[in-house]
């Protein structure tokens, strides 16, 4: 009797503990349900065609600064950022042994000055002899030997003086060549622009054709993008299209196509598009631009940008399924237009999305659509 009695209040509790359990069950597996969420249904619709070529900017003006003597640099006067003035000196190297050079040059310019003097002095005075020598042998006052020693001596005292000239002449060039050498110990800048790169500090040695630094015309910049020769023809000269900067906000651009690169990358088989950008103080050399070439328009499934939940380097959207039941769907997006984005992958004509999840997590809940 004991035994049947234990056996009745463990089959009892079992029974209330199995009758709690499904209570839980019950209660788990009903969805939290939420209103006012505002929700609309995709379906194709026609929208512009457009051709993305992604690209970079660049200034219009870029020069590589190189050492043209070998030489210590001395002083550094410019930082990466800094605004330069053209002509504005931005490196010196040591010009000691140029200058030098160009002292002995100049002593050597002086010293022929000098020897021209003289040698014309003397040529002058050669003429005058021999202009009274050759009188008296006309009057057969003297011999043909003092006549012949006279012109001698008067194309000697010429020879004197071209040598001199000659030599003045080449003292002349060395001094011109060693003041072009000096004037390469002082690195100046091209035209007013922007310092983007500097290579070297005070003390290294530059060698003829080290890169020093580099200067960009601020101010006006293109976007070069590369665009599938089988969409080349979609591109037209002088046209003028949107560009798109993740960089900063206000809206796309308009370029302008100012080149198309007449020859193609063999490897990847697609050309080089230059558009010339408009003055923006937020352009800076080496963004990433998007440019946005029209190719008519196409039947596509758009969502508002605000359905679009951003996870990490994923986009996604909350679908509303059966029951009701809101999940959270990766998607694939294209080129955003307005306020709309193009949905490649991920939806479906007829399905129903919540239009602004506003950073609410709606995963697993139940929607009362509106």
């Amino acid at each position: 009797m004991k035994n049947g009695v234990k056996i009745f209040v463990a089959l009892a509790a079992t029974a209330a503990l199995s009758g709690c359990s499904a209570s839980r069950q019950v209660a788990a597996s009903t969805p939290e349900s939420v209103s006012g969420v505002h929700t609309l249904q995709v379906q194709p619709a026609a929208i512009a065609d457009v051709l993305q070529a992604t690209g970079t900017v660049r200034s219009w003006r870029t020069s590589p600064l190189a050492a043209q003597v070998m030489a210590n640099v001395a002083a550094v006067n410019v930082r990466e950022g800094d605004s330069v003035r053209r002509g504005q000196t931005l490196l010196v190297m040591d010009s000691s042994q140029f200058r030098a050079s160009a002292d002995r040059a100049q002593a050597a310019v002086e010293a022929g000055d000098h020897e021209i003097a003289s040698a014309q002095a003397d040529l002058e005075l050669a003429q005058a002899d021999f202009k009274r020598i050759d009188y008296l042998y006309q009057k057969d006052i003297i011999s043909a030997r003092e006549h012949d020693q006279a012109k001698a001596k008067l194309d000697s005292g010429a020879a004197r003086l071209a040598l001199a000239r000659a030599n003045r002449e080449q003292a002349a060039s060395a001094l011109q060549q060693n003041n072009v050498l000096l004037g390469y110990t002082a690195v100046l800048a091209p035209f007013d622009g922007v310092v983007t790169e500097r290579h070297v500090d005070p003390g290294a040695l530059a060698t003829p054709g080290m890169p020093l630094l580099t200067v960009e015309e601020a101010g006006h910049y293109r976007l070069e993008v590369t665009v599938d020769e089988r969409d080349l023809k979609f591109v037209h000269q002088s046209e003028s299209v949107p560009v798109i900067f993740d960089a900063f906000d206000g809206g796309p651009l308009r370029a302008k196509v100012a080149q198309i690169v007449p020859a193609a990358d063999p490897a990847s088989r697609s050309f080089v598009v230059k558009l010339d950008l408009p003055y923006n103080p937020a352009l800076r050399s080496g963004l990433f631009g998007r440019a946005n070439f029209s190719r008519g328009e196409k039947q596509a499934i758009t969502v508002p940008r605000s359905a679009v939940v951003d996870r990490g380097q994923l986009q996604n959207v909350y679908v509303v399924g059966d029951r009701n039941l809101a999940t959270l769907r990766y998607v694939s997006l294209g080129p955003r237009t307005g306020d709309r984005v193009e949905v490649l992958s991920g939806l479906t004509a007829g399905e129903t999305v919540i239009a602004d999840p506003a950073g609410r997590e709606f995963a697993g809940k139940r929607i009362e659509v509106k």
